[in-house]
């Protein structure tokens, strides 16, 4: 019988995750049935996601309508519902989390979108998020902005792991590498245990080439870069991670026992009908990373996925392929500056409209 291809994913080194969560994924004992059958190893949230579940099913209103009756407001009442549900996900995970020694079985909550230009607000939210969670195996997402690069050293120099989200240019995600070296040099220096840091940098993909193919298409695309700049993106970033392992610091960090903070790639679902529904997914397979799944991609990868290490073609290529981008007059830059701008606010939108929908549920429960 062939082996199920997420678990040949986890053999090669990268670590299927899942991006998605529900309370009745919990438990109804799927999520426990996708760890045990088919590898998975952690999973994501992030507000849209919420958004869905939440306004998407009944399975939350009693606990909206008990944390409403306590006077709570709709942030607070979504913060005591996703905090109930990434410490059960947690629970689920912990055998996993134990057995790898902290490296998988790891899943994350984001603070507030709302908060991705405030340093000291975010290194706030971070600290309390994670002292509700109260699970080891617990993350806490923090968007990769300009401003967000001290509150990921702060809270990561704190003891709290850490998922960097919306990441979409080397030069950004090598200001998150040093970031993370920063917070893990702070705690070694004062002494204090570096073998239980988990962190993971979320590169973002397919959104890359959904910005940028329309404009290929525009130019009649001469040099044929249609589908190619985002995996090049990718493999640039993995050739900075590769660099930042080779370092006297980074050595230092891993005598003391640091794990490295692994590449994770997000937006790997395919948006366009003209590419496979598993192209990203197949172009990324790297040792040390992680590949988080909406539950359609993790569907069609586990029904026809072709595991195979092929990361160093993308690294190999990176070079050709961007330079052949900025001779069309594409600036890459500013095309993962638009994306990260456009990131937090979708974000903050879903975030916007989920407390929207708990206030509407409230009236309605009342009523």
């Amino acid at each position: 019988m062939p082996i199920n291809p997420l678990i040949l994913l986890g053999r090669l080194g990268q670590s299927p995750w899942y991006d998605y969560i529900t309370r009745e994924l919990i438990s109804s004992g799927r999520l426990a049935r996708l760890v045990a059958e088919d590898g998975l190893r952690g999973m994501t949230s992030n507000p849209t996601i919420f958004e869905k579940a939440i306004a998407g099913s009944s399975d939350y209103d009693a606990d909206i309508g008990r944390l409403a009756a306590q006077g709570l407001p709709p942030g607070e009442v979504f913060e005591a519902l996703a905090v109930q549900d990434v410490r059960a996900a947690c629970d689920v995970f912990r055998p996993l989390y134990d057995e790898t020694g902290g490296g998988d079985g790891l899943v994350s909550l984001e603070v507030s979108p709302e908060l991705a230009h405030d340093t000291e607000a975010t290194i706030a939210e971070a600290r309390r998020l994670w002292a509700a969670l109260d699970r080891p195996n617990a993350m806490i997402k923090i968007p990769g902005t300009e401003a967000g690069l001290a509150a990921i050293t702060a809270s990561l120099a704190a003891g709290i792991n850490i998922n960097v989200t919306l990441l979409f240019s080397v030069e950004r995600y090598q200001a998150v590498i040093e970031a993370f070296l920063a917070g893990l040099d702070r705690r070694r220096v004062a002494g204090q245990p570096v073998d239980r840091i988990a962190s993971v940098a979320s590169f973002f993909v397919s959104r890359v080439d959904g910005r940028i193919d329309p404009i290929l298409d525009k130019s009649g695309d001469p040099h044929g870069l249609r589908g190619t700049i985002a995996i090049a993106n990718a493999g640039a970033a993995y050739t900075a991670f590769e660099r930042s392992l080779a370092t006297p610091r980074w050595r230092a960090l891993a005598a003391a026992g640091a794990k490295p903070q692994r590449p994770l790639w997000a937006s790997t679902s395919t948006k366009d009908p003209r590419y496979p529904d598993v192209y990203y997914v197949e172009a990324l397979v790297a040792r040390d990373t992680v590949n988080t799944l909406p539950p359609d991609t993790f569907d069609a990868y586990r029904d026809h996925g072709k595991p195979e290490t092929r990361i160093a073609e993308a690294m190999a290529s990176a070079p050709r392929l961007l330079e052949a981008l900025a001779a069309t007059g594409i600036d890459l830059a500013e095309v993962t500056r638009f994306l990260e701008e456009d990131g937090v606010a979708k974000f903050a939108a879903s975030y916007r409209q989920l407390l929207a929908g708990i206030e509407t549920k409230v009236g309605a429960l009342a009523g």
